[in-house]
């Protein structure tokens, strides 16, 4: 018979604990343990961030990437402190396509007046040569292509925080969307793009967050919605979680909206904007929240009534619960 000393024993019970603790996130990379916090969460399971080389003494140059996101940069459009950028410079882009994707980044489909928006897909997007980020305000707008899930016109929104600010990270950011800034780039204000060839194809004068939405169109009376977190571990989360544990949603049922409820009524309630949410509509209010390494999930089927107070009771769970949740989404 085989003997093992316990050293051996030691080694081989320190593995089975290592096998065991691995597991693959919704990206299929292997991460042990689960993720401790929301931040963590995050960046687990957001969109990934791709990179593509170009050559800025060479443009116009077009990349593509993952999701089906196509950039085109005309010649002159980079620059760095108004001077043209030469030689090799690397475009980064997040792709969010999907309403998964908004939750698992963190984000939402905000309007900056708090109104829902039903997303068509958006993206970040920054180029940088040496480090160094390219001029905000391109020189010449970018064109940009991305997939379009509906048959009617989108409209265009540049991603900023709560307060109408560049969106920036930061423990007391919020995303929301407002109308891309008038300015000599080629962005004069709200944007309506048709869909060609099964794409959304427009020209976009800002680097940052670009966003392919139209307003939650619903003639109904709109009111304002307040939710009860029963049994909530932590405090609200930012945009993407630099702070905070807990989210609170409302995903309308068969439209893409992502409305994130963030402004507090006291310590563990939380309201919509007021007098956005469309009377009538059905959909789900969902929260989660991660602390210390523990999962915490609820949700309720609900259509929204005038004047509405309900209450979501948070239960333990576990990360692959909530990632099945989330992920679920997509097709409700």
């Amino acid at each position: 018979m085989k003997k093992f000393n316990l050293t051996q024993l030691a080694v081989a019970a320190i593995l089975a604990l290592s096998v065991a603790a691995c597991r693959k996130d919704r990206n299929g990379s292997v991460i042990i343990n689960p993720d401790a916090n929301a931040q963590e969460f995050v960046a687990s399971n957001a969109p990934k961030m791709q990179s593509k080389t170009i050559n800025a003494s060479s443009l116009p140059q077009s990349v593509t990437f993952a999701g089906g996101t196509r950039i085109n940069f005309p010649a002159g459009s980079l620059t760095i402190g108004g001077a043209p950028v030469t030689g090799n410079v690397t475009v980064s882009v997040i792709e969010v396509l999907k309403r998964s994707d908004v939750l698992f980044n963190g984000s939402n489909t905000n309007h900056i007046s708090g109104a829902p928006l039903a997303s068509n897909g958006f993206i970040y997007v920054d180029i940088k040569a040496n480090g160094v980020s390219v001029d905000h305000n391109l020189a010449v707008p970018m064109k940009v292509a991305i997939p379009a899930k509906m048959s009617g016109a989108t409209q265009l929104w540049e991603g900023v925080d709560q307060t109408g600010a560049a969106l920036q990270p930061g423990a007391a950011a919020q995303m929301a969307w407002a109308a891309p800034r008038a300015g000599a780039n080629g962005q004069n204000g709200v944007k309506e793009v048709g869909p060609t060839n099964n794409e959304f194809v427009f020209d976009f004068g800002t680097t940052g967050w670009i966003n392919t939405d139209v307003f939650y169109s619903y003639s109904n009376p709109k009111t304002t919605v307040f939710v009860d977190l029963i049994n909530n571990p932590g405090t609200l989360s930012s945009f993407h979680s630099y702070s905070g544990e807990t989210y609170v949603y409302f995903c309308a049922k068969g439209s893409n909206v992502c409305a994130q409820l963030y402004t507090t009524t006291g310590p563990n309630g939380v309201k919509s904007y007021d007098n956005v949410m469309p009377v009538g509509v059905q959909g789900k209010m969902l929260s989660f929240s991660i602390k210390d390494g523990k999962y915490y999930y609820a949700e309720q089927e609900t259509t929204i009534v005038a004047d509405q107070h309900l209450s979501l009771t948070l239960a333990e769970t576990t990360e692959a619960a909530v990632q099945a949740a989330i992920s679920g989404l997509d097709n409700y």
